[in-house]
Order: C-alpha cells, then sequence, then structure tokens
C-alpha cells in the first residue's frame, strides 16, 4: 500500500511540474521569428516613402554633382639624376668616414637614392610648399579660386573671398581666434599639399608627381615649377654643405703638420669641390624629368555618375531602414 502511495505521489509531482512549465511558457514574451515575405510586405506598403526620399537623395546628388567644378591632373615622370661624385664619395666614405664624421662632413648622403627620398619627403613640407606659394603668387589661385572658365582661359574667382578690382581680400575673419582678411601660410598649405600627389615605383624606382586643379594650364605650369623648384632646393643645400666643408677642411691643413692627414683633407677637398662643381652646372639635380608634364583635355574629377549613384543607393537603403524600423515599432506594440 505505501508502494502504491509513493507511486501516486511521483505522478502527481509530475503533473505538477509539466503544468508550471506550461504556464511558465505561456506568460513568457513570445519570440518573433523574421518572415522575409512579411519583410517585403513591410517594405511594398511603405513603398511610396521609399520612392519619395530616394527620389530626394537622387535630385539632390544631381544638383551636388553638377555644383562641382571640373578638376584636371597634370603629372610628370621623373627618375633620379644621376650623380658623377657619387661612387667618388662612397670610397671616401669607407675608408675615411669615421674622421669625415668627426669633422662634421656627411661622405653617406650623397647617394642617388638617399637625395630622392629626402626630395620626395621635402615636396611634402610646409615650409617648401610655403616658400613656393611666395615665390609664385599662388595665394588668390589656391585660396579664392572656386573654378575654371574654358572659353576665356580664366580663374573664376569668389568675389566674397577676393576683390578682384582693388586687388584686396575681404573674406569675413574672426580677429578673436588670429584669423585675417589674407589667408594664413597654413591655409594656403593645406590647400596646396592636397592637390600634390607624389608616388614611386617600388620595380623601376621612377618618381610620378601629380598636380590637380581646375585649370589644366596651370596644372601642368605648377608641375613644372615644383620640379625645377625642389632641384634648386636640394642643390643649394649640397653646394651650401660643400662650401662649408672646403672652407673647414682648408683650415684644418693649415692646422696640421702631418702629411698623411694633409693628403686625406686635400682627397675630402676634391671630392666636395666635385659635388660643388655638379651643383653649380646641372639643372636637373635630384629629379630628371623623363616625360614632360602635358594639358590635360579630360578631366580627372568629379565622377558625376558615381557621385548620383551613390546617393540613390543611399536614399534608397536609409528609407528602407525608417520603413522597417517603423513595421518592428508598430508590430512590437
Amino acid at each position: 500500500m505505501s508502494k502504491e502511495n509513493l507511486k501516486m505521489d511521483v505522478e502527481i509531482q509530475q503533473k505538477l511540474q509539466a503544468s508550471s512549465a506550461v504556464t511558465s511558457q505561456s506568460n513568457a514574451p513570445q519570440d518573433y521569428e523574421i518572415d522575409l515575405r512579411e519583410l517585403a510586405s513591410a517594405i511594398w506598403q511603405g513603398k511610396w516613402l521609399i520612392i519619395c526620399i530616394t527620389a530626394i537623395f537622387s535630385v539632390t546628388s544631381v544638383f551636388y554633382a553638377l555644383s562641382v567644378p571640373d578638376e584636371y591632373e597634370s603629372t610628370v615622370l621623373l627618375a633620379p639624376a644621376s650623380s658623377s661624385g657619387g661612387s667618388g664619395l662612397s670610397k671616401l666614405a669607407g675608408q675615411y668616414g669615421g674622421l669625415a664624421s668627426l669633422a662634421g662632413i656627411n661622405l653617406g648622403g650623397s647617394g642617388g637614392d638617399d637625395k630622392v627620398a629626402i626630395a620626395m619627403e621635402i615636396m611634402k613640407t610646409w615650409g617648401f610648399l610655403e616658400n613656393f606659394i611666395e615665390k609664385n603668387s599662388l595665394q588668390v589661385p589656391l585660396f579664392a579660386a572656386t573654378g575654371w572658365n574654358r572659353a576665356n582661359n580664366k580663374l573664376i574667382v569668389d568675389p566674397e573671398l577676393y576683390d578682384e578690382t582693388q586687388k584686396k581680400w575681404v573674406r569675413e575673419f574672426n580677429p578673436a581666434k588670429g584669423q585675417k582678411a589674407e589667408p594664413s601660410s597654413w591655409e594656403l598649405y593645406q590647400k596646396l599639399k592636397d592637390r600634390i600627389s607624389v608616388s614611386k615605383d617600388s620595380a623601376s624606382g621612377l618618381i610620378n608627381l601629380t598636380v590637380e586643379y581646375y585649370s589644366p594650364e596651370l596644372a601642368k605650369k605648377w608641375v613644372e615649377l615644383i620640379v625645377k623648384a625642389i632641384n634648386a632646393n636640394l642643390k643649394k643645400r649640397d653646394r651650401d654643405e660643400a662650401t662649408k666643408s672646403i672652407q673647414y677642411l682648408q683650415e684644418k691643413i693649415q692646422e696640421t703638420h702631418v702629411s698623411d692627414m694633409q693628403s686625406v683633407f686635400y682627397q675630402l677637398i676634391e671630392e666636395q669641390t666635385k659635388t660643388l662643381m655638379l651643383a653649380e652646372v646641372s639643372e636637373e639635380y635630384v629629379f630628371k624629368t623623363l616625360s614632360s608634364a602635358k594639358a590635360a583635355e579630360v578631366k580627372s574629377k568629379p565622377k558625376r555618375l558615381l557621385i548620383v549613384v551613390l546617393g540613390c543607393l543611399l536614399g534608397g537603403m536609409l528609407s528602407m531602414m525608417m520603413v522597417l524600423i517603423r513595421y518592428f515599432l508598430t508590430s512590437t506594440k
């Protein structure tokens, strides 16, 4: 009898557990499964909202694409200029590099690859581009120009920034922030830096220098001027360094009476003189032009079709997200 009572108690407990599980499942919130047909139906119901928002984005992207002025790029292909004094200096660097370094003379920086790397980095610096802008009077074309008139081959200047008749800057500025009507050196540097691209082919070692601007003629002119400016910059640096080195070595020759040391100093003077002569004679000191720049006939940007397509896609995606979010919010309620 006790066994039957025990069996009945076990059955009653099992039934109670089952009923409690059913009750908890009925009280728990139902999980909503995503149905593709349901989503398609929701998108179809909000089709007019999707069409309207996509149309707005499309029209806006068309107007924006048409408002962006055309820009043209001009590219020059450069090669490292060969240096006749490089081999001699490299030999001396192996023999008397330590002595030369004590004398403050650099024999290891005359290689072509080193000069090219230095020149490529200098072209990106603030100081070089600042001097380039001032020397060629590029303030107005860089900061105030907003386009190019192909008919009369003239830049379009924003009258709210620069008054062409009075040759005066008229842009609004905040003196509290240290601003002036005339753009600062930093502002001009940022404008020009964004228009210059320098790249080196790792396989061939050739350098591509590209300038992008509204006017194809000015883009061609600027890229040629940059090549001349960087060659002149490195040439002046090496010329000044060689002149100082020669003066220093001549002084050391007068001070020492050891014939071997004097012989070393004379060899160093000879190599520095070669560097000085090369800097004086060579026009293409660092970069040698392989393919000269040309005035482009086809614009490089903007890609108007791409802008319109991206605008349509963005409008369609945002509108569908809005429709689906609204659907899920209403279905949850």
